[in-house]
């Protein structure tokens, strides 16, 4: 019988499953998690389980491998920064499938959330700062560089598991930038040029499936309902990607999943909004309804899991300390998560694939809080340490969850 990996094949070649296909890899700090989608040939009896395989080295299987009755399989203990693809095998009764089809390549990396540029209060001037956290460590952040100008309303920040992009802003000196840059992740320093944005823009909303990221609305310098969007890997300018289903500004984040982004909230020609819309991020296109949020507000801020997604804080009348989530791929209206630690606006978050991390935002004082949430278990946030310095209109990203941002 022909072995594949450990696995068998029934003998006559009927009785195991077909393979799984679409293996899509989505990696973190020195592991992956590998989607994949069953076999409807499950062969002469039921699909038990899946295996999950990882290689470095050509059709070498061998560098990790984990069980699993269903997709996503998650394989750990690999080695930061090292490329890897991926395969899935299909388990019944009779044997193991063939292999599936190899996944694109991946690469762990060490978990780190980047904070970038806003205004401090006490000059009235916009930062060039970036700082780091390592998300599952509580504490205060790190310098980790600069931008190349000094600039808030950053209009989107998102990325991969190795980069992070970001685009638009306002500098002190008023108006907007047209600025595309980009970090590495890994490697403290200063922005490298990445491109430019399709106009000059600020206030808009970011989101990202580590492949594509969207820059979506803003102020340039009216209500833009414009999204756009830049191939993560591939330094260039942006291309239009479609409409949003109103213009709206004033939103720092958007939630993705590994499908589709969700943008809410924000403030349009009618006033504070609680409107969210949604794309299917490898689809160019105009947005569609998704749902409403709790309440109708700006100067919101977003992190999300691969599955689920929050939107906190804002602004109505005075500063929120709301936090209500979605099912990214349920439309719908959004439900009570709990509450900040601080009512703020004008702030945003970076996201692991279990937590959430809020930076920065303006509740009265400028505060430099950081706080988080367990996105997948509802309640309030609670404190993870301060920002180097206390600003407002301030950005983020992260590429522990696969860079879904």
């Amino acid at each position: 019988m022909p072995r594949y990996n450990g696995g068998f094949i029934g003998t006559d070649g009927l009785d195991a499953p077909d393979p799984p296909t679409d293996v899509t890899p989505t990696a973190s700090d020195a592991q992956v998690s590998v989607a994949f989608t069953a076999p409807t040939d499950t062969g002469t009896s039921a699909i038990t389980g899946f295996v999950a395989q990882v290689s470095s080295s050509g059709d070498n299987y061998s560098a990790g491998s984990n069980t699993g009755t269903s997709s996503p399989i998650v394989v750990s203990s690999l080695s930061n920064g090292t490329s890897y693809t991926a395969k899935v095998w299909a388990i019944n009764a009779y044997g193991t499938s063939a292999p599936s089809e190899a996944s694109s390549s991946f690469s762990p990396a060490a978990s780190r959330a980047l904070f970038y540029g806003g205004l401090e209060i006490t000059t009235g001037n916009s930062l060039d700062t970036v700082d780091y956290i390592t998300p599952a460590t509580l504490g205060n952040a790190t310098d980790f560089g600069n931008l190349s100008n000094s600039r808030h309303y950053i209009s989107g920040a998102f990325g991969s598991t190795t980069r992070s992009v970001v685009g638009g802003g306002a500098p002190s000196g008023g108006g907007y930038v047209n600025i595309i840059e980009y970090f590495t992740y890994a490697t403290l320093g200063n922005a490298t040029d990445f491109g430019d944005l399709l106009a000059a823009t600020g206030n808009g909303s970011g989101a990202s499936n580590a492949t594509r990221g969207l820059v979506a609305g803003g102020l340039i310098p009216s209500y833009s309902n414009v999204i756009e969007y830049v191939t993560i890997a591939s330094t260039g300018n942006s291309t239009d990607f479609g409409d949003r289903t109103v213009a709206t500004a004033y939103a720092s984040g958007g939630v993705a999943s590994p499908t589709r982004a969700v943008f809410g909230g924000g403030y349009d020609a009618g006033g504070n909004s609680n409107m969210m819309d949604y794309v299917t991020i490898a689809s160019t296109g105009n947005a569609t309804d998704f749902g409403d949020l709790t309440q109708a507000r700006y100067g919101n801020g977003a992190v999300n899991s691969s599955t689920r997604g929050v939107f906190g804080g804002g602004y109505t009348s005075s500063a929120q300390n709301t936090l209500d989530y979605i099912t990214i791929a349920s439309t719908g209206n959004a439900t009570d998560f709990g509450d900040l630690t601080v009512a703020r606006h004008y702030f945003d978050g970076a996201s692991t694939n279990t937590r959430g991390i809020f930076g920065g935002g303006l509740g009265g004082p400028v505060t430099n809080t950081m706080d988080y949430i367990t996105i997948a278990s509802t309640g309030n946030a609670q404190d993870f340490g301060d920002l180097t310095v206390a600003r407002y209109a301030v950005n983020a990203s992260c590429n522990a969850s696969g860079g879904l941002q």
